[in-house]
């Protein structure tokens, strides 16, 4: 769902739908959804861990376990999560996928921030 130009809501279509789709479930924390708490993306449990490469690895992981479990209408090419160079607390994490039923290829780029640890 989104909300169309006059404000009201309106469905998406075409690969806007799988586009927020993607984004629905990475922003999903597992437990969120009362009537659905498998559903999400397991990267919210590192919001707090430093970005190492292993960190990264996890994250790229956590992305690729649930759009396998969530969104059968699409299948994984690539999941790369990229350290943002001038921001500490962002990482960019690109996903490229091709949708089953055209195999149009696409991409989505989702930004997720991580809390920085502190220093003394």
């Amino acid at each position: 769902m989104r909300v169309d130009a006059r404000g009201s809501l309106a469905m998406s279509s075409g690969p806007d739908a799988l586009d927020q789709a993607l984004v629905t479930i990475i922003s999903t924390a597992p437990g969120e959804r009362v009537m659905r708490p498998a559903f999400g993306c397991a990267i919210w449990d590192l919001l707090f861990d430093p970005v190492t490469p292993n960190t990264l690895g996890l994250m790229c992981q956590a992305v690729r376990d649930a759009v396998s479990r969530w969104e059968p209408r699409v299948e994984l090419d690539d999941v790369a999560a990229v350290p943002d160079p001038d921001r500490s607390e962002l990482v960019r994490i690109a996903v490229r996928y091709t949708v089953r039923t055209t195999n149009d290829k696409r991409n989505l780029v989702y930004p997720f921030y991580v809390i920085p640890q502190e220093h003394p």
